[in-house]
């Protein structure tokens, strides 16, 4: 990665209930005007909450809301090198916030671990999870 940002990208891990829960809940906690990028761990069901606030964007883009997806598994252990392909991607012109939404929370704390090591840890400032139940 290049230049170190101003301001580190808030990241929030959500995790819990099925794919269209985790997006309305990611949805609700939008802030308008805030840059925003989610990374969804998955197939697109055809219903996405996301995709209909998205719209196509590309990195010098000033609109508020960039939906990424990457292929389902743990992004903890098989997952781990393309979230780090597209983290790497995206922090190139960082949002103020990014939500990673988890399929299978079952190894949050490795994921939050390595997401808080360098050189993560200059770009992200973690946020408290959001869990559905």
């Amino acid at each position: 990665m290049r230049n170190l940002p101003q301001r580190a990208t808030r990241l929030t891990l959500v995790s819990g209930g099925r794919a269209p829960e985790r997006e309305a809940a990611i949805a609700q906690a939008l802030q308008p005007q805030e840059s925003t990028a989610v990374i969804l761990e998955g197939l697109a069901t055809g219903n996405s909450i996301l995709a209909d606030l998205a719209e196509p964007t590309s990195p010098s883009s000033s609109l508020p809301l960039q939906l990424l997806r990457i292929a389902p598994g743990c992004l903890c252990c098989s997952g781990n090198l393309v979230l780090r392909v597209t983290l790497n991607r995206l922090l190139r012109h960082p949002p103020a916030h990014l939500f990673i939404s988890l399929a299978d929370a079952t190894h949050i704390e490795q994921l939050r671990a390595w997401l808080s090591a360098s050189p993560y840890d200059v770009w992200l400032a973690l946020e408290a999870d959001l869990l559905l139940t």
